[in-house]
């Protein structure tokens, strides 16, 4: 029977046909160089495109990939939460299908769970800004930094950037943070680390690499809206204990 793999990579996946095939060769190649042993579980989020089609094409010449179906458009959450829960690796990581974050920099977030120093790594933009390459707008940069000062007051969550789509859980302690995930939109960031931080894990934020890219399925204005209200459910959520 073979081993279990050391790592699951989760990308959740909404109409993402026109770069899903180089974000799966790009892992590949990087799996192959690093010789982990890894599986890629892609979380196709209802996609109306060719997403499905090109991974499945995608899988015909590597076995460590898998597809999972959300059975509809759920939420970025919801995907992270499906893929997260199915994942078998000793180290879960999940990344933007983008790679915005590129996967080079995932050995910053694996490797000090795997030393025991930490139980959750995630990535960040703000503890060292020069680390970024291309930049958002200048709105949407201070639009993430007013929502973090927000994050910090109604969470106490003391970190520069929850919002980073580069987030890696040491799989033996995930499962309980996951199950208690309510926020399936792309809010659920600052609630599976507030929910992470409640049971006692230990948590590091890391600066990485990061370059913003076109083609965001995000839609500012609703999305962020959606996003603070989703705080104030967090704090709805644990004033009645059901992070318990």
């Amino acid at each position: 029977m073979p081993s279990a793999p050391q790592l699951s990579i989760v990308i959740p996946a909404y109409n993402e046909a026109k770069r899903i095939f180089q974000t799966l060769e790009t892992l590949q190649k990087y799996l192959e160089r690093e010789r982990l042993r890894a599986e890629v579980i892609v979380v196709n989020d209802g996609s109306s495109d060719q997403t499905v089609t090109v991974v499945e094409s995608y899988r015909s010449q590597w076995r460590d990939l898998r597809l999972i179906d959300n059975g509809g458009n759920r939420g970025k959450g919801f995907s992270v939460r499906n893929g997260a829960l199915m994942a078998q690796g000793d180290v879960i990581l999940f990344t933007d299908a983008d790679l915005s974050a590129p996967i080079t920099e995932a050995s910053k977030l694996i490797d000090p769970i795997k030393r025991g120093e930490c139980d959750v790594a995630f990535g960040s933009r703000a503890v060292d800004r020069s680390l970024i390459g291309v930049h958002q707008s200048p709105f949407r940069e201070t639009s993430g930094r007013i929502f973090n000062f927000f994050v910090q007051g109604l969470t106490r969550l003391p970190f520069k950037d929850t919002q980073c789509g580069f987030k890696a859980f040491r799989r033996d302690v995930a499962g309980p943070v996951f199950e208690r995930q309510t926020i399936m939109g792309f809010g659920f960031d600052p609630e599976i680390l507030y929910i992470a931080k409640k049971r006692g894990l230990r948590l590091r934020e890391i600066p990485v690499r990061w370059n913003h890219v076109e083609g965001t399925t995000v839609r500012f204005l609703r999305d962020s809206c959606r996003m603070f209200l989703d705080l104030l459910q967090i704090r709805w959520n644990d004033l009645f204990r059901k992070y318990q």
